[in-house]
């Protein structure tokens, strides 16, 4: 496989979700709640489907269990990542994720640890981020009696902006806020607190999961120290935000000039136009891209070039031996 892997995304309803998919992006999304573009998925909740070449219309999971060798025959037993896109146009509820340990345990499938470049923020939007509890006894009083303005931590974003969230991060994106977020191929989610919503749909309020979030929360929070990285491949800025056992996290900046990139030491690069459009040649062979484009390019496609004037985030697997 010496081509590009477009692909086509699964869209979420949530009650959080607004109409942005449609309005920046232009996807055909189900409703003007649709909150979430699985855009590189081959989760079983929600399958992103092969658009071009001789996989057309099969899913990336059907791909991944067929086809291993356009991956480099790689170890995982399921697709390691997932690429989505978020509209938050409400808070999302604060919830943490467990790690690898606990969800296999549990949850029967992959911990999620997940990062987040934020592509708009209304002026004065903010995430929490972390909490303030010293002692795991302290977060489970402060949690049981509903201390959320003590325990929770706020912090205000802007575009541009990028936010590692380790598994066991409290966390929630808030009100106003688009992010691409890359993570470990999981759903399983624990909600802390839900700010007494009720669904519509059900009249009821949204269930909580208090002792396995007090389980798995980190105690005290600690920042992440992200070491940040940019470096030049022709015309294309590159800098690095994470890199981690699970994924690295890049984005490619060009305006308007041109530049090969050379993949290092991954197995596969999953890669996400956010803004701007150009062309990516692979092999001689040139694809228009624009913002809200998404691709991977396989084992075999070892170096590429892109020109045009573009944002572009892109991420590549941790390897398994």
């Amino acid at each position: 496989m010496k081509q590009p892997i477009f692909l086509k995304p699964y869209f979420q309803e949530k009650i959080w979700g607004g109409n942005k998919l449609n309005k920046v992006y232009g996807y055909d999304i189900p409703s003007d709640r649709t909150g979430e573009c699985w855009a590189i998925s081959a989760h079983p909740h929600g399958t992103s489907v092969v658009e071009n070449g001789p996989y057309t219309g099969m899913n990336l999971a059907e791909l991944w269990d067929q086809h291993r060798e356009i991956f480099g025959n790689a170890k995982e037993d399921v697709f390691p990542l997932l690429t989505k896109i978020l509209d938050a146009r409400e808070d999302l509820s604060v919830q943490v994720h467990p790690d690898d340990t606990y969800a296999l345990k549990h949850e029967h499938e992959l911990g999620k640890t997940e990062c987040w470049y934020v592509l708009a923020a209304d002026e004065g939007a903010e995430m929490i981020y972390g909490h303030h509890a010293k002692t795991r006894a302290e977060l489970a009083e402060w949690i049981e009696n509903g201390k959320w303005d003590k325990l929770l931590r706020h912090v205000p974003v802007k575009p541009g902006d990028f936010l590692y969230v380790p598994s066991g991060t409290v966390h929630a994106i808030g009100k106003g806020i688009m992010v691409l977020e890359t993570q470990q191929s999981s759903d399983t989610t624990y909600r802390l607190y839900d700010f007494d919503r009720v669904d519509a749909k059900t009249g009821k309020k949204r269930e909580l999961h208090l002792k396995q979030s007090i389980d798995v929360i980190n105690v005290p929070h600690v920042d992440p120290k992200l070491v940040q990285k940019t470096t030049m491949a022709d015309d294309i800025e590159i800098t690095r935000f994470v890199k981690t056992d699970f994924f690295t996290v890049e984005r490619w900046r060009l305006n308007g000039g041109k530049g090969t990139i050379k993949r290092q030491d991954a197995l596969y690069t999953l890669v996400s136009v956010i803004e701007g459009q150009g062309v990516l040649t692979v092999n001689e062979q040139q694809y228009k891209l624009k913002k809200g484009i998404h691709f991977i390019l396989p084992f075999e496609v070892k170096e590429w070039s892109i020109e045009g004037t573009m944002d572009i985030i892109s991420s590549n697997p941790g390897r398994k031996e």
